[in-house]
């Protein structure tokens, strides 16, 4: 057999031995996963520690204790001591403060409230504390109005305090302390005139205030939202001991409580969580000074990830107990590695297979799989691609958090596909692009085909891979206790490799292995989690029902909602009129046989992403409906994107933690290698053949090869960055950045599919006025983040539509460039 035909005889078979081999892979994860031990469920991953701090080195007691940039500061009546930061000695200061009544503590400063030290101790003064140089420096904020009881908490920027006023009557106010100028405003007020309050934090976008309770009962504790106003919520299962509240991670607060009735036992730590709505109580831990029970001179607060509780002993000193939370880590298990290990050597395997059965001298082989891929296998690609670790984790984290509504843009895009595939994947399919922002040139002009594709690129490397590369790897470190670093590093490497082996059809074949591997994972997952319920299928079906957790449609006009009619707005734009913008998923579809291949593999893509969708979904209200019943199985530490890495590190059995973790990389690595191919074929082809001299395919496929490379990198370095950042959703921040950064020069594709008129002036105008108008609506958050990218899109078509006529029409034919005129 000659060299051409066995070349031959492995394209023609290559549709059926990739499927092969991508079956007999996820096969042998599923056989690990049957086969996996049951071992017993792993310790929970948060523990309580109590120590106790190191007394003052003088006679006086601490009148208060405040967290001052991670440090612990006590104020006495004549100065100031900072604790050092291995806990065992404390150093003088010269600051001296006011009578202090009341502090609070966010994450960047600290806030300081004092006034009168009368009987009726009414505050007025306010100050931001920061520390310089083991030096404390105070600035005066806007003076409060007289309050009694006054007790405050920091959210963000925001700082609020509650308290009662010269009337009796309950008072909230709010200082956004960022803000130049601001003033204290109003808030809605509480219904417990005369209530003691005993404890104020702020959480989630809520303000937690708890009231003491009656005679023997545990303290009410009331939630204020912007949206619903005051709730009455589970009250404390104790009485909270003034200013023992503390807010950790992204959901949770911690109160020190003395048990209901109990007024000389030993405080416990319990923990609310605010999504849920459930209290778990975890008592001191054996060893922890009996004299904690004593109540002489007490005085509570929060630091760290814990709560101090200062009181006077028998020898009349001033002890400090400290409980804190700490997170522990779930080592993966030998059967584990082995899941993990298989499915990445798996697709090294497939990366290989494609580097040595292809020519390098291609560009079409290399970037678009020689327009040979099925179009089931790129329908399959172009799920697996849009299904990124933001679907695996984070989406799972939003339903945890709130309900289904999201899935609103899933269902009303199948919807938009349908158009999609019948009238604008045909048009450009039939003009053997390799890079979409060709067509821009065609239509109008190469400025705008190169400033186009340099946006993307911006906006792939920039917006996508950094958080689909970080949400893995936090989840990873939740379980294994691997640094996010070298989780990063490791993922990107991997997926680094196979893509510059194996190109497109590396790409397309090992989405389709990964399909199988996270789906499987996702579908058991679920299983797991309802199986673990106590009630099983009915408890997850009437905690959901009750809670409105599987709500799918919002019909309100609240801009600042995701609502239908945002959904639909979204769509319009960002798929019907611009579906051409991503070439992450135009890539497979222009790896197709022919027009009507790519048509088909649309409605692949369609037909799995609804059922797709709502798996994930389910999975977070799943966890909802597990984490109600269990509050003592979360980690108060954690974000709320942790959630499902949580449950997989503390709950699942060896060998299905690691076929999980195989699923989340797998939801990772098909959407960074389709990434990191397209980006290489961007940069190869809109900017390497158009600048450099008498450009070879080969020469090109080697410089797509470096591209890939380098564009991983940087990738990586992106996700290292963000991980710096305490991001409440990546969820939200990957909307917010692909609205921000993309939406200009979408709007030139429906200027050239859906228009005459339009020219490249009139584009390049629109693309720039886009650009200034959507970041002044993302300065003053005018609307929710998922309308950045409808209104970026919808601002060029309009500016780019009218600044046109400013200019002369196109004189070049548009056959076969619109939706309306003749094919060529």
């Amino acid at each position: 057999m000659t060299k051409q035909s066995l070349h031959s005889a492995r394209t023609a078979a290559a549709p059926f031995i990739m499927p092969a081999a991508g079956m007999m892979l996820a096969m042998l994860l599923l056989l690990c996963m049957l086969l996996a031990p049951r071992a017993a469920l792993a310790d929970n991953l948060a523990s309580m520690r109590n120590t106790e701090l190191p007394t003052l080195p003088v006679k006086q007691t601490a009148a208060r204790f405040i967290s001052l940039e991670g440090r612990l500061l006590a104020l006495t009546d004549d100065r100031s001591w900072l604790l050092s930061e291995d806990r065992k000695s404390w150093t003088a200061l010269e600051y001296r403060a006011p009578y202090a009544l009341a502090s609070a503590a966010g994450e960047k400063q600290s806030y300081l409230i004092s006034g009168s030290a009368g009987a009726m101790q009414v505050v007025s003064k306010v100050e931001r504390l920061k520390l310089r140089n083991s030096t404390v420096e105070a600035s005066d904020l806007p003076p409060l109005p007289p309050l009694t009881q006054a007790f405050a908490a920091a959210l963000g920027d925001k700082l609020y305090v509650a308290g009662y006023g010269a009337s009796g009557a309950p008072q909230l106010l709010a200082l956004d302390t960022a803000a130049p100028g601001a003033s204290w405003e109003t808030l809605p007020a509480w219904d417990g005139k005369g209530a003691s309050i005993s404890s104020l934090a702020a959480q989630n976008s809520s303000v937690l205030l708890t009231l003491r309770g009656a005679e023997g009962q545990g303290d009410r504790l009331l939630r204020w939202k912007a949206r619903t106003g005051w709730e009455e919520m589970k009250p404390v299962p104790g009485a909270v001991l003034p200013g023992a509240a503390r807010a950790t991670g992204q959901a949770h607060v911690l109160y020190l409580a003395r048990p209901a009735g109990k007024a000389n036992a030993a405080p416990e730590l319990h923990t609310y969580h605010t999504i849920t709505g459930s209290w778990a109580v975890s008592s001191i831990p054996p060893g922890a000074p009996e004299a904690a029970a004593q109540q002489s001179g007490e005085l509570a607060a929060g630091w760290a990830n814990g709560l101090l509780h200062a009181y006077t002993g028998a020898d009349g000193s001033q002890h400090i107990a400290y409980t804190e939370i700490v997170s522990g880590k779930r080592l993966l298990k030998t059967f584990d590695w082995f899941v993990i290990v298989a499915y990445l050597a798996g697709m090294l395997g497939i990366g290989w297979y494609c580097y040595i059965r292809e020519k390098r001298n291609s560009t079409s082989d290399f970037f678009v799989g020689g327009r040979s891929i099925p179009f089931w296998a790129a329908g399959i690609s172009l799920y697996a691609a849009n299904t990124s670790s933001i679907s695996y984790i984070a989406i799972p984290a939003k339903a945890f958090e709130t309900n289904w509504q999201y899935m609103t843009n899933n269902l009303v895009a199948v919807v938009a596909l349908t158009f999609v595939a019948v009238a604008v994947v045909p048009l450009l399919r039939r003009l053997d692009l390799m890079s979409v922002f060709h067509y821009l040139e065609i239509r109008f002009h190469p400025s705008i085909r190169m400033i186009a594709s340099l946006i993307c690129i911006l906006v792939q490397i920039g917006s996508r891979m950094s958080v689909i590369l970080l949400l893995p790897s936090l989840a990873i470190a939740t379980i294994t206790g691997i640094d996010v670093t070298w989780s990063i590093i490791i993922m990107g490497g991997f997926t680094i490799i196979y893509t510059a082996m194996g190109g497109m059809k590396a790409v397309v074949w090992t989405d389709f292995v990964q399909l199988f591997v996270k789906m499987g994972g996702a579908l058991f997952a679920i299983g797991f989690i309802i199986w673990k319920l106590d009630g099983g299928v009915m408890e997850f079906v009437n905690v959901a029902a009750a809670e409105s957790k599987t709500k799918l449609f919002d019909f309100s006009w609240d801009l600042t909602q995701p609502t239908v009619w945002g959904f639909i707005f979204l769509v319009l734009f960002d798929v019907v009129l611009t579906f051409p913008k991503d070439q992450v998923l135009m890539q497979r579809v222009l790896s197709t046989k022919s027009a009507k291949e790519a048509t088909r593999s649309i409605w692949t893509f369609a037909a799995i992403s609804i059922p797709g969708g709502f798996i994930f979904y389910t999975i977070g209200t799943a966890l909802y409906t597990y984490y109600k019943s269990h509050p003592e199985r979360m980690n108060p530490l954690l974000n709320v994107d942790a959630t499902f890495p949580l449950f997989i590190a503390a709950e699942l059995p060896t060998g299905i933690t690691g076929l999980i973790i195989a699923g989340i990389l797998a939801a990772a690595m098909a959407t960074l290698s389709g990434i990191m191919n397209s980006v290489a074929t961007l940069a190869s082809v809109d900017f390497y053949e158009k600048l450099v001299k008498n450009p070879t395919p080969k020469k090109s496929v080697v410089f797509a090869e470096a591209a890939t490379v380098a564009t991983g990198l940087i990738g990586i370095a992106a996700a290292l960055l963000l991980s710096r950042f305490n991001a409440h959703s990546l969820f939200d921040v990957s909307i917010e950045l692909a609205g921000l950064l993309s939406g200009g020069f979408a709007g030139a594709y429906t200027l050239g599919m859906f228009t005459r008129r339009a020219n490249w002036q009139g584009v390049a105008i629109g693309i720039v006025c886009s650009s200034i108008l959507t970041t002044v609506c993302w300065t003053f958050k005018i609307v929710h983040p998922y309308f950045y990218l409808p209104i970026s899109i919808m601002l060029c078509i309009v500016f780019g539509y009218l600044a046109s006529y400013l200019f002369p029409a196109p004189k070049q034919s548009l056959a076969g460039l619109t939706i309306y005129a003749d094919k060529p």
